[in-house]
């Protein structure tokens, strides 16, 4: 078996260990906030001045946007982010460095997380409230902040040069 093959097989693994890793911090912290602590009653808890814990369900994507397909609408998202996931497999399969593979398994956890959430509440459980001041940022979860970590992880990685085999010329 060559190397290139191997480092992938390694890769893929790699991929694989943080999409499992992410999925299960997702759904044990949103297990934490419903069922432990039950957010949904209590609705905000401070825990430092940056910080609360703020219950919102939230039946769109990222930032709350597309919200507007009606009562079939986390099924919508729920089959689209099926279809990413399953890109995101193929692009993991081909993953040449372990930062894009471990990237590229961050955002499909994350991602199978929030779909979890869809199909189990009809809409996502988002929970950790950034602000400064009163300033807020979008409330949040686990799988969002994996997800734009691993975006932010694909485009270092994608400004890294790469090493070119002796047995293929440079492009």
């Amino acid at each position: 078996m060559n190397q290139a093959r191997v480092s992938r097989d390694r890769y893929l693994r790699t991929g694989l260990v943080a999409a499992v890793l992410v999925l299960l911090a997702d759904q044990a912290s949103k297990r934490a906030v419903l069922s432990l602590i039950d957010l949904p009653q209590r609705g905000r808890i401070v825990l430092n001045p940056v910080l609360n814990l703020a219950m919102v369900w939230n039946r769109g994507v990222t930032f709350g946007l597309l919200t507007g397909f009606g009562g079939w609408g986390h099924l919508l998202l729920s089959g689209l982010a099926i279809c990413v996931v399953v890109a995101l497999g193929v692009w993991l399969r081909r993953a040449e460095t372990p930062l894009a593979a471990t990237a590229l398994g961050a955002i499909a956890g994350g991602a199978i997380g929030n779909v979890i959430d869809r199909l189990r509440f009809g809409a996502v459980v988002d929970f950790i409230d950034a602000h400064w001041g009163d300033w807020h940022w979008y409330v949040f979860n686990v799988a969002d902040a994996a997800i734009v970590c691993g975006v932010i992880a694909l485009v270092i990685d994608s400004q890294w040069p790469r090493r070119v085999p002796a047995d293929k010329p440079a492009e």
